[in-house]
This record gives C-alpha cells, sequence and structure tokens, in this order.
C-alpha cells in the first residue's frame, strides 16, 4: 500500500498550492496594471485613443492560443482577458482626463 496523506492532509496541501498560485497570479496582475498605467499615461501625452481595437484583437488571439496550449478553456481565458482590457482602458480613460498633453506634432 502507499503511503498518501489522508484527505484532510491532501486537500490541505492542495489548498496550501491554490494560496500560492493566488498570490502569484496577484503580484503578476499588479505587474501588468504598473506596465499598462505607463502606456496609458505615453497614450494620453500624445493624444492616443485609451483604446487599441487592433491590439486587443491580437492579445485575444494569442491568449486563446496560449489558453489551448496550456489545456484552459479558451472562452474562459478570452473572458477573463476581456475583464483586464476593459479595466485598463478605464484607467486609460482616467489618466487621459487628468494628463497634461503635449502639443501635437505638426
Amino acid at each position: 500500500m502507499t503511503n498518501q496523506p489522508c484527505p484532510p492532509e491532501a486537500l490541505q496541501d492542495l489548498r496550501r498550492s491554490i494560496d500560492n498560485i493566488d498570490a502569484a497570479l496577484v503580484a503578476m496582475l499588479a505587474e501588468r496594471f504598473r506596465c499598462t498605467k505607463a502606456v496609458g499615461a505615453l497614450k494620453a501625452r500624445h493624444h492616443l485613443p485609451p483604446a487599441d481595437p487592433t491590439r486587443e484583437a491580437q492579445q485575444i488571439a494569442r491568449l486563446r492560443s496560449l489558453a489551448e496550449d496550456a489545456h484552459l478553456d479558451p472562452d474562459f481565458a478570452e473572458k477573463f482577458l476581456n475583464f483586464i482590457i476593459h479595466e485598463v482602458i478605464r484607467h486609460h480613460e482616467a489618466i487621459a482626463s487628468k494628463a497634461t498633453p503635449l502639443p501635437p506634432t505638426p
């Protein structure tokens, strides 16, 4: 007979792993939003729109492919990215409303 942990111990081990993954996800999202905040400031200074539908479509296609490769439901991955994109655009709009834009270049 193999020496496997009892169900409560196995559950605790799995939950510790989930907690660690959640902490890593939060750290990665925080870093992503630091980068997108810089993008928003750059866009505001140079009179660029907060949203970039072409880039968003490319990112969605890329993430769907990555999800498929990782055996994650691509529809779920797309919903998750759409949620993030919506939040990024909201942040970009807020940054643009407070920014002092550079004069347009001729």
